[in-house]
């Protein structure tokens, strides 16, 4: 029987090491930039929102609301600076409200 090293790793570098070797960076970052949208956004848009899609680095938004849609066009680059913020990360390069 083969003996165990005490080689103790905490369960995040464990995690990280899993999503790595699995490829499942950009999965976990497409629910991270859905979850941000939900959370800066609240309760009013998201009833408006159909979809939320992160193309490359490209945020697509789906929304009901041509009105919101509008309103929501005038601060494009604060909404990304936020997200960005919200993830820790540049992963957001552009908005495109559809």
């Amino acid at each position: 029987m083969a003996r165990r090293g005490n080689e103790y790793q905490s369960i995040k570098d464990l995690m990280k090491t899993v999503i790595k070797e699995n490829n499942l960076g950009k999965g976990l970052q497409k629910m991270d930039v859905r979850e941000a949208w939900e959370k800066l956004m609240g309760n009013g848009v998201m009833s408006y929102t159909d979809s939320v899609q992160l193309q490359n680095t490209t945020l697509v938004v789906k929304l009901k609301s041509s009105v919101l849609r509008e309103e929501l066009s005038y601060g494009k680059e604060k909404i990304v600076a936020m997200i960005n913020t919200e993830l820790g990360e540049d992963i957001v390069k552009k908005l495109l409200l559809v």
